[in-house]
């Protein structure tokens, strides 16, 4: 069953974007568009959208007035495109699966299609996930605390049960979310899957290392080790070279 979407934003071109994006994807379907936060409300209400793009500032009503109208009976799930990243928090609150911020990349966009696939349009009240394109963090809930990730200093993310450790510098935040879904949100030509426990920041890889009998470890620009998953390595040499990332070597030689 295909996702019905729903597109709201005020100005046109962003409108066709959005179309043409959501066209090009086989499980999600465009059932309206709206110009203006009033005739969203009623679309809404009349269409009952699985999933809804959803711009903040629109002249008679904003984005978040839209969902206050639309109450928790009418409520679909949303993702907020917008220019202005001050309403993140905003938008966590608010338990959007996603926050696109304009103007960004299909890549960027396909992440955030992504969470709703892998959510199956639950709502993911723990993570704000990056911003947009050429975004360089993300917001998490930790605790009690909301944090930017400053996607740079993220080394590597661990999973641990039904949540991940983020490793940045000497900090570890543990956020409630699984590594599938919090790698669908990092951005995929800066992170990769190197363990069915581990994800890793490419920019802190120092090298790839064998270990004798068939066995890896990633060795990291801080000193720590992280080990590779028997399917990986050959993935990872690839990505390495491919990104001129050091020789491929054994512990001992390091």
């Amino acid at each position: 069953m295909k996702i019905r979407s729903l597109i709201v934003d005020d100005e046109a071109l962003g409108r066709r974007r959005l179309s043409y994006l959501l066209g090009l994807e086989a499980d999600f379907e465009v059932v309206g568009q709206c110009a203006d936060g009033r005739s969203a409300v009623g679309a809404i209400v009349q269409l009952q959208p699985d999933l809804v793009f959803l711009d903040v500032q629109m002249p008679g009503m904003n984005g978040f007035e839209v969902l206050e109208a639309v109450g928790t009976r009418w409520a679909p799930a949303v993702i907020f495109v917008t220019a202005f990243d001050r309403f993140a928090v905003k938008a966590f609150e608010a338990h959007a699966i996603d926050y696109l911020l304009k103007p960004f990349r299909r890549a960027r966009f396909q992440n955030a299609l992504d969470r709703v696939r892998q959510g199956r349009l639950a709502r993911a009240p723990q993570v704000v996930a990056s911003f947009g394109a050429g975004s360089d963090r993300m917001v998490v809930k930790s605790g009690g605390r909301l944090l930017f990730v400053p996607f740079e200093e993220l080394e590597y993310v661990r999973s641990a049960a039904n949540y991940v450790q983020l490793h940045v510098g000497r900090e570890v935040s543990l956020v409630r979310e699984t590594i599938s879904a919090m790698e669908a949100r990092l951005p995929r030509d800066r992170f990769m899957r190197i363990h069915r426990s581990f994800i890793v920041n490419l920019s802190a890889v120092r090298e790839l290392s064998h270990i004798g009998g068939g066995e890896y470890l990633l060795v990291l620009r801080s000193g720590r080790t992280l080990p590779v998953g028997p399917s990986y390595p050959a993935v990872i040499r690839d990505t390495l070279a491919r990104v001129n990332m050091p020789r491929i070597g054994t512990i001992g030689g390091i």
